[in-house]
């Protein structure tokens, strides 16, 4: 399994920490769409897609550049790049799909980068404990593999979570948090390790950085808008014009094909035609206006609906008032409030009570 590094990054916050404490509204289709895909559906396309990203160099490279505040990122030889084969990786490690492995050069060392993809709806607050367990399942395959460094010491590994769930993290990055009192000598010999934690969802409302794709991916995971998906396109259309980027082009369209926009237009969006960047952006722009008006018109005849509805019950509420003065007398305050905030079958109801009720107990009644 691939290598991880033992920082907490709060995208929001200071450049040391990338996660966030305020829950994220899960990206749900915008208010024009008409489907959701399945659950099951969608994290599968979710790993699939991801992988297919994080296998590609520029990929790792903006993700280490953008994302990892140290400095000893600036000293990476990115040139050197080299995903992890399945030849290098156990068996255990090897069912890991979803799990990415990459190795750089440090100076004239190899530095591990273990990527885990995480697409749970849920937090798991025991992540410490499993990157822990990857990370040695690496190590133990490395060893028997030969892979070492000089003197036979152990290379270094960088672990990674890159996290996509609707909640915000809130687990312990490093497996020490986590374990419970014990004396104070015992210290040295309990296990010592933190993750890095990429959170998507604290990403929501910054723009990308520079030319960093890496932040272009978590700005469209976060869209709420075709013209946000529009906008971010076009930067990726511009800063992707390379020829050998070509690999590179096909998997963002792909995971865009079939991850990000399907859930964030219109149902009948037909997008399987649709098999270049430059295509889908031209799509989104020719379509962004009209999608815009068919949602105003639908807002504004939802909101005629809900004012007319909110102008007949307090119509009912008003006359309801009348009669109860006229036949009680002076009514409490409390009776003024409760009307306010009826529905309109309850004052239907108690408008029909009025006829027999000799009390404003009565009145109130639940039949």
């Amino acid at each position: 399994m691939p290598l991880r590094t033992a920082f907490k990054v709060d995208l929001r916050q200071s450049p040391t920490s990338f996660s966030a404490t305020a829950d994220r509204q899960s990206p749900d289709p915008l208010p024009w769409c008409g489907f959701r895909k399945d659950a099951h559906q969608e994290m599968d396309n979710h790993d699939t897609a991801y992988r297919k990203l994080f296998s590609h160099p520029e990929m790792i490279r903006d993700l280490l550049l953008g994302f990892v505040p140290q400095p000893w990122v600036s000293q990476l030889d990115m040139s050197t790049l080299e995903k992890v084969s399945g030849a290098f990786v156990a068996d255990d490690l090897r069912t890991r799909a979803s799990d990415v492995i990459w190795r750089v050069r440090w100076s004239e060392e190899w530095l591990y980068i273990y990527l885990l993809l995480e697409f749970q709806s849920t937090v798991d607050r025991h992540m410490a404990v499993r990157m822990l367990s990857y990370v040695g399942l690496l190590y133990q395959d490395l060893v028997s593999s030969g892979q070492l460094e000089e003197q036979g010491r152990l290379p270094p590994i960088m672990p990674i979570v890159l996290y996509n769930g609707a909640s915000r993290w809130n687990a312990s990055t490093d497996i020490a948090e986590q374990i419970s009192k014990y004396p104070g000598a015992m210290g040295p010999y309990l296990p010592s390790m933190r993750y890095l934690l990429l959170d998507e969802g604290a990403w929501e409302g910054r723009e990308p950085q520079g030319n960093n794709l890496v932040s272009a991916i978590f700005q469209l995971e976060n869209s709420r808008s075709p013209e946000d998906i529009e906008r971010v396109l076009g930067l990726l259309v511009a800063w992707l014009q390379a020829p050998d980027q070509e690999d590179l082009r096909r998997s963002l369209t792909e995971w865009l094909r079939r991850v990000v926009l399907p859930a964030r237009l219109p149902e009948n969006t037909y997008l399987e035609d649709m098999h270049t960047l430059q295509e889908m952006h031209s799509m989104l722009a020719e379509r962004v206006e009209q999608w815009r008006r068919e949602y105003e018109e639908k807002g504004l005849e939802k909101g005629l609906k809900q004012g007319l509805e909110q102008g007949l019950r307090r119509g009912e509420a008003q006359l309801l008032l009348r009669q109860l003065t006229r036949r009680f007398g002076t009514l409490p305050n409390e009776i003024q409030q409760r009307l306010d905030q009826a529905s309109t079958t309850e004052l239907e109801q108690w408008a029909d009570n009025i006829l027999d009720a000799t009390t404003l107990e009565e009145v109130f009644q639940t039949p």
